[in-house]
């Protein structure tokens, strides 16, 4: 039988020509890294056909279960690839580190842009730089939460380079979306292939929603004993309407819409079948300029009204803070280094991406990444899923043509950075298994005493051969992530056959979810 592996080249293309990728899975052809040697050794005796047979049972799972994804206007299951990824015990350490001190810098940096500033008058970042910033708002400034946490849930993407380093790719900060996916894609790989996980220590990711719930609870408004919960969701027709869904299932929470609240007094309140009753904190999934439209877009039907003035008054949390988006700036983004020393006191555990300013502050590097366009990547800088990055060395001389003149017109608005050949790993197409790009998302929760990675997070593919983005909303896929545990560690326990528990009786339940504009807010 031949070795499903026998055709894998460790090669692809960028840039117009050949490298060497750092692969995830083979130092070189046929020889597994360390921690996927048990792995390789599952895999290899398995035909084609089998994993072909075995990845239709994944997407027909996901279909039945609604594991699904809004992608060209058609729902899809979302796409699980079987081969996982797989992190040691001493990488996840690393990356655990570097992205707990990452959310610690933007944390003090949240508080200190909407209160005192120190940061701007120390000379750290131009003020200029953060008020023109899509996602900084004024009417953020001074509210100050329970616990002092802004940032309760983020996803740091990193990428591992050429060399095999990781790197920071980009901060979200603002909805950080897909933990659904790291949860269902561990269920359903464990049904599917169950023999996968008989040797690996892996450690579980199904702690996630019991950590989201403790840290929720704990940025309640002082003096709430028992704080109530709700998820806010835009409705049906966002494409993440699964993931709010689930959690707020697994959280054993109300999931509600902005109709489903109602604000009088700065107090917020939910309609149930028994009546109004109070609600303290909010897991937002609504976007900033949809959350309040007395604050924000007037003609939002999606947010509640009053809102803002609720949490300013200290009666309710929102979760994430509104105004954290201007944390995910891209141009803010190249700053982050500096706060981590500024803040911290520390260097960085991780780099970022060598990254282009183009703001009016060096115009000779303005007028350098214009003569190279074909070279670099360029990335507006409050873009999200994706869209509107350009790759240079892909790109056709119409593109480029189009974007020197919006570079011109905006500056402020482009970061640009080198192509960076994004570590591959083994993926399954057809009846054949090649190398495709990919990056990782680790989710970390803060709960004001500490920030709680899930372990492994959502590792993205794409899916295309040779196209370097991962984001769901351009048709990339997933993986399992896989951290493996220490030898010293007690055995991870088995993955549990089932991760949702039937809805508990929370005394009322707010109308059924409709379509209440959902489109109009985006997700990251």
């Amino acid at each position: 039988m031949a070795d499903i592996f026998d055709d894998y080249s460790m090669s692809g293309a960028v840039s117009g020509a050949m490298f060497e990728a750092w692969d995830e899975m083979f130092e070189r052809p046929g020889q597994p890294r360390s921690p996927y040697r048990s792995l390789f050794a599952a895999l290899q005796p398995l035909a084609p056909a089998d994993l072909r047979f075995r990845a239709d049972q994944l997407a027909r799972v996901f279909t039945d279960r609604g594991v699904t994804f809004a992608y060209a206007g058609e729902e899809r299951p979302f796409p699980l690839d079987l081969i996982p990824r797989i992190l040691d015990a001493g990488e996840w350490d690393l990356l655990t580190a570097a992205v707990q001190q990452r959310v610690k810098a933007l944390e003090a940096f949240l508080a200190d842009i909407y209160g005192a500033g120190r940061v701007f008058a120390d000379g750290v970042v131009p003020r200029k730089l953060i008020t023109t910033s899509a996602h900084f708002h004024r009417q953020a400034y001074g509210i100050e939460p329970a616990n002092g946490v802004r940032v309760h849930i983020s996803g740091v993407d990193l990428i591992r380079d050429e060399q095999g380093r990781f790197r920071v790719l980009e901060d979200n900060l603002r909805i950080p979306s897909g933990v659904s996916y790291v949860i269902e894609n561990r269920r359903a790989l464990t049904h599917t292939m169950p023999a996968l996980f008989a040797e690996a220590r892996v450690r579980p990711v199904d702690d996630y929603p019991a950590r989201l719930l403790a840290a929720l609870r704990a940025a309640a408004p002082e003096g709430v004993e028992d704080p109530t919960v709700v998820v806010l969701t835009p409705g049906v027709y966002n494409a993440a309407y699964f993931e709010h869904a689930l959690l707020a299932r697994l959280m054993g929470v109300e999931l509600v819409e902005g109709r489903d609240l109602v604000c009088s007094g700065n107090r917020v309140r939910m309609r149930t079948t028994q009546g109004e009753r109070p609600v303290h904190v909010v897991y937002r999934r609504v976007d900033d300029e949809f959350i309040d439209p007395l604050h924000f877009r007037p003609d939002s039907v999606i947010g509640c009204p009053g809102i803002v003035n609720a949490a300013r008054s200290g009666h309710v949390t929102l979760a994430n803070a509104v105004g954290n988006g201007v944390a995910d700036d891209k141009l803010v983004y190249t700053y982050v280094p500096d706060l981590i020393r500024y803040y911290l006191s520390e260097e960085p555990l991780i780099d970022n991406v060598e990254t282009y300013r183009l703001d009016d502050r060096d115009p000779d590097v303005l007028h350098d990444v214009l003569g190279r366009l074909d070279e670099l990547v360029l990335k507006p800088v409050d873009g999200a899923g994706g869209k509107g990055i350009v790759i240079g060395p892909q790109a056709s001389e119409e593109t480029l043509v189009a974007l020197r003149r919006q570079v011109e017109k905006d500056p402020r608005g482009w970061i640009a950075q080198r192509p960076v050949a994004l570590s591959t790993s083994p993926t399954l197409l057809g009846d054949r298994v090649a190398p495709r790009h990919i990056d990782l998302r680790p989710f970390a929760v803060n709960d004001g005493n500490e920030i709680w990675l899930v372990p492994g997070g959502l590792t993205r593919v794409a899916l295309p051969e040779g196209a370097l983005v991962v984001n769901s909303s351009q048709g990339g896929g997933s993986k399992d992530t896989w951290v493996l545990a220490h030898h010293t560690d007690p055995a991870p326990s088995a993955p549990r056959a089932r991760l949702v528990p039937e809805p508990r009786d929370s005394g009322g339940s707010p109308r059924d979810s409709g379509p209440a504009a959902a489109q109009l807010a985006g997700q990251q």
